[in-house]
């Protein structure tokens, strides 16, 4: 892969998105708990200013209200000092408790600050401005004082201004007691000590807005999330896109490498093929010696059949005969080396083996499926008008050669070289149409499987001495029983009978058809020249 296809391919320059990503996890990780340390620490110092704030003003209120409605009176009092609810009307007076009260309530109140203050009753003085309670004061002013341990307190307002407001009770003492009982504009003269007067009311307003900005590293920190998070997907999204184009150039190819493979399929044995795409075999050129059954079949008086027949029909008998025999051959575990025009080569024991003797064993039951196979063929193609179809001549031997790649870097082939395989040829060459002939080792190692006759010795090129090649007269299966194929045709003959084929009925339909002929034979007189 280049560099340019490099960097198109991660979609990101020198393929930084990985560890961009890397490194804005790892800060998302560390940042959170960073920011909102700072930002608790800047709204604890901010809340302790607020409320250092706010109780100095009130204590200014405090202080200011006391010199002037109290210090200052009783410094310019011309006659004595007295206690009064009108205190402002007497010379030299002073406010009781509850006019103090109502006093820095509505002085506290009256500035625009986070912290109100009321001292309110339903039973006021008369004289005194009339103070309007709302549900909260009313509905606190009874549950006080049917319990003044009650704890009374409402929320409201909305999330972007909320408001605390808190009832405590206002309890009579002695001296209250007194006063009020014989006070003239006292509008109840028979309190007792520990009654609920009234209510202090303390009500606290916290407008968000006064604190939000106090966050102001975790809004940053929030900002800087949304806009890398929107850079991260779109370069994911970005990535995505790379990624699915290369998707579809990948399938593309592998459609394309499929097809191309299908057909090489074609050109070589299943099992290599199979070896070479697994990865389990090298394409170079190399070999190794191994003990191979051989199989070699050619097709007798091939030039003169093809001289009978059109080209096209030819080649459609050629073909469909090759296809059969390379499926049995592939049924049978073996590797399909080359075809030869008509003839084939076939080889048990590599890239695959079960050991020598099955390997000979699957070799001869891959023939005697053949010769069957061929049989069946040669019935079909005369029911289509061909004359004399195919007849092949099969030859096996077992015997050590080389198998592996052979031929040059750009052009190699895998196959078997030794005069074990020309042997194979050798016996083929001698057998008779619809013969099997083995070698003495391949008879050695498949005898129980099959009867078989010894032929006249032959002589092999490279082989000082005679070597005995033996004909498979029939085939026995497993449990000893022959496979009875009775293939034969002459002069006025056309017959074909596979007895293991037959069911019941068919059975008994083949042995009257076949007494019928008999009889016909016993009658007939045949005629003389």
């Amino acid at each position: 892969m280049t560099a340019a296809q490099e960097k198109k391919t991660n979609g990101w320059p020198d393929g930084l998105l990985g560890p961009l990503m890397s490194a804005a996890i790892v800060l998302g990780i560390i940042g959170l708990p960073l920011v909102l340390w700072l930002d608790l620490d800047a709204l604890t110092k901010k809340t302790l200013h607020d409320r250092a704030g706010e109780t100095s003003r009130i204590i200014d209120i405090m202080r200011g209200y006391y010199a002037s409605d109290v210090v200052g009176r009783i410094l310019h009092a011309e006659n004595k000092v007295t206690a009064s609810n009108n205190y402002k009307n007497i010379n030299g007076a002073v406010p009781i408790p509850a006019t103090l009260s109502i006093e820095l309530g509505n002085r506290i109140s009256a500035d625009d600050g986070m912290v109100k203050y009321r001292f309110v009753s339903e039973l006021p003085f008369k004289g005194r401005e009339e103070t309007v309670l709302d549900d909260f004061e009313n509905s606190a002013i009874q549950a006080l004082r049917a319990d003044p341990k009650a704890n009374i307190s409402m929320i409201s307002g909305s999330i972007f201004d909320r408001q605390l407001r808190v009832a405590t009770p206002v309890l009579m003492g002695q001296v209250c007691v007194s006063c009020h009982n014989s006070h003239p504009d006292s509008p109840k003269t028979d309190w007792k000590v520990g009654d609920v007067r009234g209510i202090q009311e303390l009500s606290i307003s916290q407008p968000i807005e006064a604190n939000i900005f106090a966050f102001k590293f975790l809004l940053s920190y929030m900002a800087l999330a949304a806009l890398t998070s929107a850079a991260l997907l779109w370069l994911q999204r970005r990535q995505s896109a790379l990624i699915s184009a290369m998707n579809g150039e990948l399938t593309e190819a592998n459609n394309f490498l499929a097809s191309i493979s299908i057909k090489i399929a074609k050109y070589i044995s299943p099992q290599i093929y199979q070896s070479i795409f697994s990865g389990q075999r090298d394409v170079t050129i190399a070999t190794e010696r191994k003990k191979l059954t051989i199989f070699f079949s050619d097709i007798k008086d091939f030039t003169a059949t093809a001289e009978r027949l059109q080209p096209e029909d030819l080649t459609a008998l050629l073909n469909e005969y090759l296809t059969n025999m390379a499926a049995i051959a592939l049924e049978h575990g073996g590797t399909v080396d080359k075809f030869i025009g008509d003839a084939m080569l076939v080889f048990f024991g590599d890239p695959e083996t079960k050991g020598v003797r099955e390997d000979a064993r699957a070799c001869l039951k891959m023939a005697v499926a053949m010769k069957e196979r061929l049989d069946q063929l040669n019935m079909a193609w005369r029911r289509k008008g061909i004359e004399n179809p195919f007849q092949a001549r099969m030859g096996i031997n077992t015997g050590y050669c080389n198998v592996g790649n052979f031929g040059s870097d750009d052009r190699m082939e895998y196959t078997i070289i030794g005069a074990e395989a020309n042997f194979a040829a050798r016996l083929q060459s001698i057998a008779m149409p619809g013969e099997i002939v083995l070698s003495y080792e391949s008879y050695e190692l498949v005898r129980d499987l099959v009867s078989a006759r010894p032929k006249a010795p032959i002589t092999m090129k490279g082989i000082s001495r005679k070597v005995i090649p033996y004909v498979v007269n029939d085939f026995l299966d497993d449990e000893n029983q022959r496979r009875k194929v009775i293939n034969e045709r002459g002069v006025g003959l056309d017959l074909f009978l596979d007895v293991d084929a037959l069911d019941a009925s068919a059975a008994k339909f083949a042995r009257q058809r076949l007494k019928s002929a008999l009889l016909a034979l016993e009658r007939h007189k045949p005629h003389t020249a």
